[in-house]
């Protein structure tokens, strides 16, 4: 998987799936966020099992190899958030 996207566009629908992500770490997949790239589109998926968010934006180029991965959520929003702005994430 491979996509293009600008750090500002990328944190706000990061933000709100992992504001639903399991804390406390019962499950360990709970504490990750699902991304799946396909065309233009870069989707986000958090759950605790009760409330489930979905975040979508549009990526700078089309996804090369569409693809689905779990990363942490609070570690991946950690490091995107420390990014220089109008930074370029690929």
């Amino acid at each position: 998987m491979k996509f293009s996207i600008k750090r500002e566009s990328l944190l706000k629908p990061l933000q709100l799936a992992t504001g639903v992500v399991e804390r406390r770490q019962t499950m360990p997949i709970l504490s990750h966020i699902l991304l799946t790239a396909h065309g233009k589109l870069l989707t986000f998926i958090g759950t605790d099992l009760e409330v489930e968010l979905h975040g979508l934006v549009n990526t700078d180029h089309a996804v090369k190899n569409p693809a689905q991965i779990t990363v942490p959520g609070k570690k991946f929003l950690d490091i995107c958030r420390t990014l220089p702005e109008n930074s370029t994430i690929e």
